[in-house]
């Protein structure tokens, strides 16, 4: 009798959930009288309540949190509380990668960092031009080439920005014809969106229920990932039968595989026979490291191009103007070619951009970590932070801040811009005070963080692929604000918070038409 009643699920469901909140209250840190974002007096149980209250109003809660100008508690829904560390612990907690992605070693040894660095960055000049082509063929491909008659359009921007995106980074990663396939483009973004909502799911279950309840929350992540493999096995096998034919009996001398692509899938087969373990070169291994490259590059760099294009048409017609004639001018001094020269002179669009990722930033929190020492951490404030501990700081109100941004709270477009330039009175001869400027004038370019400015993170981990990002990304805008007009907003239609993200409106829709000089 005992037996069958422990086993119905009208005693076994409560019997978890208390069993699950006794665990949580033992368990908890025991942490330093430091404030409890959320939290009010009289409340019976302050971190359980704030966390409710902080989970509906994220933005309001980090601002309080920032406002207090030392550490404080702030607890939110799934995230635990967020307040020696480690940058891969929390962010393989944050997308809960032993069960969202089907391989987990993949993301927990991440290789295809090295190649970021090592390959794709140094490499980027000489990749422009093949990148140019696509932007090329993926707007008249997604927004319509002869046939966009001279009439204005309704377009989505964020489902626009997204396929370009998409084509334009493959076009890096996997190359021609792959990189126009919408099947492999589709199941990498949609592998990306899986990935975040998986993982925020099943961060609202007991650890110990998450086991079991991951096979099912994470079906469309593996049926993405089987069709993204699919597509590409052929094609690796195909290029790893290449390499072996070409290596036979010899060492690597670095000029193999020459009449491969000079793309990452390149690249990444390269660097898995270096390693000397089977594993990281077998097909399916390096079909999800390009898997892995997809979901880094594409959603982020979508949303920040969404919502540059919406504060673009949000703001005054004449900064188009003027933007569009930098991109007019620079283009035409490089004889109507795209190059890695041409893209580092587009100063104003360069500055636009990082003033709408500013302006609109994607992330709430930044440099977020989890505290893996053994006896935990404490603060030069005096805050004991417990193993596990995670530990953020408020990024977006950072990036708002009055004293270091002057109107902060308005996108100004050439902000940037003007601080590059803000001494143009240089002596020739001074070599130190030209190394003064040129340091000034790299500070303030998108791809380049400080402690005042956290869209790509900040210090050992910032984000190894912004310069690729911010080289799509003027690629991509150039091309559009020469080929299209776009009819401005009287107000920039408003986005959302999801849980600790800040997302564009997804659905916006502007109306463009053809330039007749296009």
């Amino acid at each position: 009798m005992l037996s069958e009643l422990l086993l119905r699920p009208s005693f076994l469901v409560p019997a978890l959930l208390v069993v699950y909140f006794i665990v949580s209250f033992l368990r908890r840190p025991r942490l330093p009288n430091i404030p409890i974002i959320g939290s009010r007096e009289g409340d019976w149980f302050p971190l359980l309540q704030a966390r409710w209250r902080n989970t509906r109003d994220f933005k309001t809660a980090m601002e309080n949190a920032y406002a207090q100008d030392r550490p404080v508690l702030l607890p939110i829904a799934g995230d635990g509380d967020i307040s020696v560390i480690s940058f891969g612990e929390r962010a393989s907690e944050f997308f809960q990668v032993d069960y969202t992605f089907p391989d987990p070693k993949v993301p927990r040894v991440p290789l295809h960092d090295a190649l970021v660095r090592t390959k794709l960055t140094p490499q980027l000049n000489s990749l422009v031009p093949d990148m140019a082509e696509e932007v090329s063929w993926a707007f008249d491909t997604h927004r319509g080439g002869a046939d966009f008659d001279g009439e204005w359009h309704e377009v989505r921007v964020f489902e626009t920005m997204r396929h370009i995106v998409g084509g334009v980074a493959n076009r890096v990663f996997v190359g021609l014809p792959f990189c126009r396939n919408p099947e492999l483009v589709n199941n990498g973004m949609a592998f990306a969106i899986d990935i975040s909502l998986t993982a925020a799911i099943l961060k609202q279950f007991w650890k110990p229920l998450r086991p079991l309840i991951a096979p099912l929350v994470t079906i469309p992540t593996r049926i993405h990932t089987w069709r993204f493999r699919k597509i590409l096995i052929s094609e690796i096998d195909r290029r790893l039968r290449n390499y072996s034919e070409q290596h036979n009996g010899h060492e690597d001398d670095g000029s193999s595989t020459e009449s491969e692509p000079n793309d990452f899938l390149r690249w990444s087969i390269q660097q898995a026979k270096a390693t000397g373990d089977p594993y990281t070169w077998r097909s399916k291994t390096l079909a999800d490291r390009i898997l892995m490259v997809n979901f880094a590059a594409i959603h982020t760099s979508s949303f920040i191009l969404t919502d540059a294009v919406l504060n673009f048409v949000s703001s005054k017609a004449e900064y188009l103007d003027e933007i569009r004639n930098e991109i007019t001018s620079v283009l035409a001094a490089h004889g109507g070619h795209w190059n890695g020269r041409a893209l580092s002179q587009l100063e104003k669009l360069d500055s636009a951009i990082r003033e709408s990722a500013r302006f609109s930033a994607i992330v709430s929190t930044g440099l977020s970590r989890t505290v893996v020492a053994k006896d935990g951490l404490t603060t030069p404030s005096g805050a004991h932070l417990p193993r596990g501990s995670k530990v953020s700081v408020p990024a977006n109100c950072i990036m708002r801040n009055e004293k270091v941004y002057a109107e902060a709270e308005t996108f100004k477009p050439f902000r940037f811009f003007d601080r590059r330039n803000s001494n143009q009175h240089i002596n020739g001869d001074d070599n130190e005070e030209r190394k003064a400027d040129d340091a000034r004038r790299a500070r303030n370019s998108f791809p380049t963080t400080n402690p005042d400015y956290l869209v790509f993170g900040y210090g050992r981990h910032t984000c190894p692929g912004r310069f690729f990002a911010a080289a799509e990304l003027k690629l991509i805008l150039a091309h559009a604000l020469l080929r299209y007009d776009f009819e401005m907003l009287p107000r920039r239609p408003e986005g959302s918070w999801v849980g600790v993200m800040s997302v564009p409106l997804l659905k916006a829709t502007i109306r463009v038409k053809r330039r007749k000089e296009a």
